[in-house]
């Protein structure tokens, strides 16, 4: 596990060992940290622009040691052999995922990079950029990597904020569906009548997703 002190530190580090500038996106649990809704994190979730700009923060991470592990030691079979799925890097029991572009069939989208949340700058020899991305983006994308623990970690955020925005989400879920994401509508309604449980979230939103499924 690693603490939010820990991973700015980790971050700054990876700065050190970069070749060139390099922007990122943090989502999942490391974005969570971001916003406070987590103390800790086993694994490091960051999305990139392009296939260079995640090459040369691979090579800078395994100059510090970190290596190369099975996707299906986490995922399950499907996910792991997605053509979108992350590459995967872990030393000791910390853990980088690593995707490109899309977190499986979901894209990181303009809109998603428009909400973000805040912009953390590391910088030594390069300069390492990681924008966090919204709250509501954070759940939407934990809905469709569908992980035991990323259920339990929306239900914290959703719990611990009761300021969410369920017309975001279901709008970006609505507009990754017409883009081409045909199990994002599905992914997103499972862990809402999951939610369901434990808070309350409006039926216009469940029945915007019900018109786009028909």
């Amino acid at each position: 596990m690693i603490s939010l002190e820990d991973q700015n530190s980790l971050f700054k580090l990876i700065s050190n060992y970069l070749k060139k500038d390099i922007v990122c996106w943090a989502f999942g649990g490391t974005a969570m940290m971001f916003y406070g809704y987590k103390d800790s994190t086993k694994d490091i979730d960051l999305v990139f622009d392009s296939a260079e700009d995640r090459n040369v923060f691979i090579e800078a991470i395994e100059e510090l040691g970190y290596t190369k592990r099975a996707l299906f030691d986490v995922y399950n079979g499907e996910k792991s052999r997605h053509k979108n799925a992350p590459v995967m890097y872990s030393r000791g029991d910390e853990r980088f995922d690593l995707f490109l572009k899309n977190i499986f069939q979901t894209v990181l989208s303009l809109g998603m990079k428009k909400r973000f949340f805040a912009r953390h700058d590391f910088t030594e020899k390069k300069s390492l950029v990681i924008y966090a991305v919204s709250k509501e983006d954070i759940i939407l994308l934990k809905a469709v990597t569908e992980r035991e623990k990323d259920f339990e970690d929306i239900l914290k955020i959703c719990a611990t904020d009761k300021n969410i925005s369920w017309g975001v989400i279901t709008d970006e879920a609505v507009s990754q569906y017409e883009k081409g994401n045909e199990f994002v509508l599905l992914d997103l309604e499972q862990a809402m009548v999951r939610l369901k449980k434990y808070i309350f979230i409006k039926q216009e939103y469940f029945s915007k997703l019900y018109r786009r499924q028909k």
